[in-house]
């Protein structure tokens, strides 16, 4: 009976292998055609007429918006279920996309925009069901594969949008591009069956323990051990554990299909509105607040590089974008790295993500104080991977203190912290360019400081709490 439950589940461990491919290949078509128009937005708006003044504010809608509808949209994929979310996400984006193709003036501009900066968050869903799919000590590997997938397409839609661009017309050929792509990836979504994307946590420890090949009475061991894992999540609330030991499912696995797509609107708010009012008062201000730093920090250090390489160096823009594209194109590659860097320090995310920040913050300094620019290169080839390694950190870190029961509204929560990081880095930036060049990074040097204070402060206290979370998990059995 045990050998036959456990073949079905490496059945399904198969399949979902194949639909994280899905996701990642997802994952690349989706930066691969925002990043084709992101550098041509700004030269579109302006040719349609626009001053500067207005160009900026209809430029800093998609963050505005973004800022708050991250947050809503991921609370809502944990209700209504991943896959339907994300199609959601991905044929209002693609409207948006369309209509962008189709502006001629600046209200159809501001339009097109509106769509966008509300439903694209087809990244956040991804990294979401992904964590569903897999177990805790896999997520950082599959978060590190996906994230470089997603990179590289963010590397090669420029210079798609840009050879798309000398052709008259480009723009407009270049957004329908985009919203074909995004069609594209919905059909994909499509595909994956339902059942799928429902999330079994005692399908993930079968998965181990046969890989372990363990006998019968340590995989009964195992689920039941499981079981009491997945019931102390601290975002899990009561609804979710009456769904979790409800008929038909089982003990300690949590299914994601809290509220039907198709029920009430005000059902699926009032969800909403409760997993939000839960993690805003949950007690992971300390992770937020150290994410918010290190994405100012990390927005100080680009803000102004190509204009402070040319006045520090007299580089020439053109050897800068070959510098950019360099340290970008090794962020890509970084994301194969977070697997076997989580690895070696034996999945202790805390003490990885203090070490990255620490240095990030060392080759920010080492940046800001650059006689040449051979340091820059240099600090740039290590500034890369630190920036890739502690984003996973911390968004695993978020999962693992909030659960990954409200694994959608976490993502979404930290993308609003890092919209707020967009909104205020520009004008802090601006700021700091008024004393020095390197002014900027000379700031970031300070919050990422005040980062690493804050975790060797916090990280303590989150070791004594796992510890008597521990203790009681052992009393409990």
């Amino acid at each position: 009976m045990i050998n036959q439950k456990c073949s079905t589940l490496l059945l399904k461990d198969r399949r979902r292998r194949r639909i994280i491919k899905c996701i990642y290949v997802v994952g690349f078509m989706d930066l691969f055609g925002v990043s084709m128009i992101i550098p041509l937005l700004s030269h579109h708006v302006k040719a349609l007429g626009a001053s500067p003044t207005v160009a900026g504010i209809v430029g800093s809608t998609y963050g505005i918006l973004q800022l708050f509808s991250s947050t809503i949209v991921g609370s809502w994929s944990d209700v209504v279920g991943r896959r339907y979310s994300l199609l959601t996400c991905l044929l209002l984006s693609a409207l948006g996309y369309g209509l962008l193709g189709m502006s001629t003036s600046i209200a159809l501009f501001v339009l097109a925009r509106i769509p966008v900066g509300l439903f694209k968050h087809s990244l956040s869903i991804c990294r979401a069901l992904l964590s569903d799919l897999v177990s805790a000590s896999e997520r950082p590997l599959v978060m590190g594969h996906f994230n470089a997938a997603s990179s590289v397409g963010f590397i090669l839609g420029p210079v798609v949008g840009g050879y798309l661009t000398e052709h008259e017309g480009g723009f407009y050929t270049s957004s329908f591009t985009c919203a074909a792509i995004f069609i594209i990836n919905a059909g994909l979504v499509w595909m994956i069956p339902q059942s799928e994307t429902l999330a079994d946590r005692n399908d993930t420890v079968c998965r181990n323990d046969t890989s372990a090949g363990y006998h019968e009475k340590h995989f009964s061991k195992s689920v039941q051990n499981g079981s009491h894992t997945n019931s102390h999540h601290p975002l899990l609330t009561a609804e979710m554990q009456q769904e979790s030991t409800s008929p038909g499912k089982h003990q300690g696995g949590f299914r994601w299909r809290d509220v039907s797509f198709l029920q009430p609107v005000w059902k699926q708010l009032s969800s909403v509105g409760s997993r939000i009012h839960i993690v805003a008062s949950s007690d992971m201000w300390d992770l937020f607040l150290v994410r918010l730093l290190m994405a100012i920090a990390i927005m100080l250090y680009y803000s102004n590089f190509s204009l402070a390489m040319e006045e520090r160096f007299s580089l020439k823009p053109k050897m800068t974008g070959y510098l950019i594209s360099y340290s970008s194109t090794l962020g890509a590659l970084a994301g194969f790295l977070v697997g076997p860097v989580t690895q070696l320090y034996k999945n202790n995310m805390p003490a990885l993500l203090l070490h990255s920040t620490v240095l990030t913050c060392t080759l920010i300094f080492l940046y800001a104080a650059a006689p040449n620019v051979w340091q820059v290169l240099l600090t740039s080839t290590f500034f890369a991977i630190s920036t890739t390694i502690g984003r996973t950190c911390i968004t695993d870190l978020e999962l693992q203190r909030g659960g990954v029961q409200a694994s959608g509204t976490l993502i979404g929560a930290g993308q609003s912290v890092t919209a707020v990081g967009r909104i205020l880095a520009p004008l802090l930036s601006g700021l700091a360019q008024e004393f020095s060049p390197c002014g900027p990074p000379s700031l970031g040097v300070v919050l990422a400081l005040a980062a690493v204070a804050l975790l060797l402060i916090r990280i303590p206290k989150w070791d004594a709490r796992e510890m008597t979370k521990a203790a009681k998990l052992r009393n409990s059995k």
